[in-house]
């Protein structure tokens, strides 16, 4: 083993919430160190949020250059560069990497980039992507190495060497037949770009829904979206197996109530969950214990079971959005300084960004029954939202569960345009503890899709004994 180098904080990954906090530290005077195998910045302006943003905004591009006439604009045939596309992606990860390297460089940490493995308590050895290794320890260790798609154990599938998210971002060309193995945020996401791109493609989805954790009539009106873009959805499918190899041709052996089905494609698509990073990485030497499920254990202080360590992230078992690992961020950052910080008052909201867009925050309906919390539920159609008229984007719903105890707002869903900038505005609301009164009464900008805010609240029922 190398000499040990000491460090005032260690971090290893360097996925959003550990490159903030190496760069609060590191501008406060500490000496820190990240230590990354692969993506500066981690995987979110990489390979994940940022990217699959970008090519899901070309395809709405090109979606709405195909039906420009509606509009009244007269174009010619459209036709799908995917390697221009690829290339614009590519330009704004490029931009992205520099900015980070410059963070890095004005923050005064040290980003290293090689594989790290513990090889003892508060210590990393790490073999470096350009040769040699050098051991580091920290007088505090945070741990933020993510998480990586999940292959099932289904026979062929390993081999046929499928697409995750990283791949079908960074292809060049649009699969002639994509099939997708579930029905969840990212193969829905991805589903509709490859539809929009101009491939055929096919979600097979375990569960007798879309969108299982989603309200039922959520999962409904996104089956009907989809559906009506031309995008096969084979629900309650268990797939048996797997032949050929993902960008020749694939075959698809799925099982459902009525029978077997046999799918023939070009490219095969697995979107079915996570799997955390924490394998192979020594944990074990570093007393770092696992929950059942394979995320390292923490408390609501997001510290891990050694002393003088944090986790950050999805692999401390947090939703797995970037906005919550910020907020990761925010919380060791405090408690290292003294604070008390913790994770369970946190009101967390999310985006999925289809066309139109899904976002909630708080309570679904589901969630309600399965707490045993009594609700009040109003919703309204989003061709009862006058922008939309003016924009022929009509498709969806808002839904606001509101207490039936007094008139807090416990959740809010939407499927429309700006949904996720609209669920901000309830978030804010419902961050506050305001009534729901409060904001059913405000004078909300006309024309805009939060103006709808109004409508859906004035359908709250009234209390009972009101």
């Amino acid at each position: 083993m190398s000499q040990v180098e000491q460090f005032d904080t260690l971090i290893l990954g360097s996925g959003q919430g550990g490159k903030l906090l190496a760069w609060h530290l590191g501008r406060s005077g500490q000496r820190v160190a990240v230590v990354e195998r692969q993506w500066v910045g981690g995987s979110c302006p990489a390979v994940a949020c940022l990217p699959s943003k970008n090519e899901i905004w070309s395809a709405r591009v090109a979606h709405l250059a195909r039906h420009a006439a509606d509009f009244g604009a007269t174009t010619g045939p459209v036709a799908i560069d995917m390697a221009k596309v690829r290339e614009r992606k590519r330009g704004m990860v490029e931009r992205e990497a520099a900015f980070h390297v410059q963070a890095y460089e004005s923050s005064g940490a040290e980003l290293v980039m090689g594989v790290g493995r513990f090889v003892g308590p508060k210590t990393v050895e790490v073999q470096l992507n350009d040769g040699g290794t050098r051991t580091l320890s920290g007088r505090q260790v945070v741990v933020n190495v993510g998480t990586h798609a999940a292959i099932p154990d289904v026979p062929g599938l390993r081999a046929a060497e499928p697409l995750t998210h990283i791949g079908a971002l960074d292809l060049d060309r649009a699969p002639s037949h994509l099939i997708v193995l579930g029905g969840g945020y990212i193969g829905v996401e991805m589903a509709q770009a490859y539809v929009r791109f101009g491939s055929h493609v096919t979600i097979i989805e375990r569960s007798t829904r879309l969108m299982a954790r989603e309200d039922a009539d959520v999962g409904a009106e996104m089956l009907r979206i989809l559906r009506a873009e031309g995008i096969d959805v084979v629900l309650d499918a268990r797939t048996v197996s797997v032949e050929g190899r993902s960008g020749t041709q694939v075959r698809v052996v799925v099982r459902t109530p009525s029978g077997d089905r046999t799918l023939d494609g070009s490219d095969i698509l697995v979107a079915a969950g996570r799997v955390p990073n924490t394998a192979s990485i020594g944990l074990e030497h570093a007393g770092i214990q696992l929950d059942e499920r394979g995320y390292i254990r923490v408390n609501d202080r997001l510290q891990t079971s050694a002393p003088d360590v944090w986790a950050i992230g999805e692999v401390a078992g947090s939703p797995q959005f970037t906005h919550v690992s910020v907020d990761d961020f925010r919380i060791v950052r405090d408690n290292l300084a003294g604070g008390n910080r913790g994770t369970g008052d946190r009101l967390i909201p999310y985006t999925l960004f289809t066309d139109p867009p899904l976002a909630r925050v708080g309570l679904s309906e589901s969630d309600a029954q399965r707490q045993g919390i009594a609700v009040r539920v109003a919703t309204l159609p989003m061709n009862n939202v006058l922008r939309t008229e003016a924009t022929d984007e009509t498709q969806g719903f808002m839904k606001v569960l509101v207490s039936a105890n007094d008139d807090r707002i416990l959740g809010f869903t939407m499927i429309g345009s700006e949904a996720g900038e609209v669920m901000a505005a309830m978030q804010t609301a419902m961050l506050a503890d305001l009534p729901y009164q409060k904001l059913r009464d405000a004078v909300i900008s006309h024309l805009t899709v939060a103006e709808g805010l109004g409508a859906l609240l004035s359908r709250v029922p009234e209390r009972t004994g009101e």
